[in-house]
């Protein structure tokens, strides 16, 4: 095992003083395939970063959201409706919820007008989320006016902003009053928009479910679950997309590996024949060749890698955050927590230096079967 190694170090510095002597072709390919790891990289690791954001953030969410449907639409909750839904078994607790969404014509973006009833706002006052403050120019303290939907003027006061830590979920959010809310949306007194139900036992929220639909056949409860996975295919049909835009730069890396199967350069040959002539074994000239490839492959990869993570981790994935995040005027600016996959390293490296390094494998073995005197004459 030791001479095995001893020769394979012997073999890896032949390598390296071989890549050293055409330094910039060498140099050249180490950056396309950096670029290509690099993009890849990039994509991958801001998707799979906003999956588990979302994941943890819904993870308080309840179990269930009740909404009420009239010809298919969502319509508000009548009075009454809460005290059927106590009688249902498996509810814990049942939260009415008040919000909706404005239009504002000043920034052109929707705010989403909600009552918090764990926060204790005044009337007359608002807190709004971070996105909304940069958008408008807003300070605690400041006065902001919107326009209802049926044309009155309504003028609040800035009473706080929400916290920067939680700017991706409240970057367009409105906080306020119930009265206020109430007179501004014109809700009548003891209806709601829709019902957050918290069930005592995860294992029964499909059932509690189906008794819901059994006993308001008007409802629609969705689970979190469902949202989970509402998530997760916006996620991925966006992480489609923007490898599809990508595809471009794809083809050309497949385009290069198969070039780069269809054979050797004449100097490449001449080289191999030169090292069978002073007594190279076939298996030794595949095997330095293969570390060629192999020290390429893996140091593009991790340049690739890193600057990926630092591309997405540290600058806010800037190049192609307009398209996966998603939000048209309000952007949310936060910082995604690092985490690295395992997983997802392995297929990454599977599908870009796997291709490649097996690619150099066939012309090599061709021109190291050869013989040294045909090989040189080329």
């Amino acid at each position: 095992m030791r001479t095995w190694i001893e020769k394979q170090l012997y073999l890896i510095d032949f390598a390296l003083a071989s890549l050293a002597r055409k330094k910039a072709k060498h140099f050249g390919l180490l950056l396309l395939f950096a670029a290509l790891v690099f993009v890849l990289a990039s994509v991958s690791l801001y998707t799979h970063a906003l999956r588990r954001e979302t994941q943890s953030l819904l993870a308080a969410s309840p179990e269930i959201v009740l909404q009420r449907l009239v010809a298919g639409r969502h319509d508000l909750i009548p009075p009454g409706y809460l005290e059927r839904l106590g009688t249902i078994r498996g509810v814990q607790k049942i939260q009415p919820r008040l919000w909706g969404y404005y239009y504002d014509a000043v920034v052109k973006a929707n705010y989403t007008f909600m009552v918090a009833p764990d926060m204790a706002i005044a009337r007359g006052e608002i807190v709004v989320g971070p996105a909304l403050m940069r958008a408008r120019g807003l300070a605690p303290g400041n006065g902001v006016s919107f326009r209802s939907y049926t044309g009155e003027l309504f003028t609040f006061i800035v009473g706080d902003v929400l916290p920067q830590a939680s700017e991706l979920v409240s970057a367009d959010l409105v906080l306020m009053h119930e009265a206020d809310f109430r007179a501004f949306f014109k809700y009548p007194e003891g209806h709601y928009t829709d019902v957050a139900l918290s069930i005592a036992n995860p294992q029964e929220v499909k059932n509690v479910a189906k008794k819901l639909l059994n006993q308001l056949p008007d409802s629609r409860p969705i689970l979190r679950e469902e949202v989970l996975r509402t998530y997760a295919s916006l996620f991925d049909w966006r992480e489609g997309l923007m490898l599809a835009l990508l595809s471009a730069a794809i083809l050309a890396f497949v385009i290069f590996a198969w070039d780069k199967a269809a054979g050797l350069s004449a100097e490449e040959r001449r080289e191999i024949g030169i090292l069978k002539a002073i007594g190279w074994e076939t298996g030794e000239v595949l095997s330095m060749k293969s570390w060629e490839a192999i020290l390429i492959a893996l140091a593009a990869f991790l340049v690739g890698y890193l600057a990926a993570y630092l591309h997405v981790f540290h600058q806010h994935a800037f190049l192609f955050e307009p398209v996966l995040k998603g939000w048209a005027v309000l952007y949310p600016r936060f910082a995604l927590p690092p985490h690295i996959d395992g997983l997802q390293i392995a297929t990454l490296f599977f599908f870009t230096v796997v291709p490649y390094v097996a690619a150099t494998l066939v012309p090599i073995w061709r021109a190291a079967t050869i013989d040294p005197d045909a090989a040189m004459r080329l």
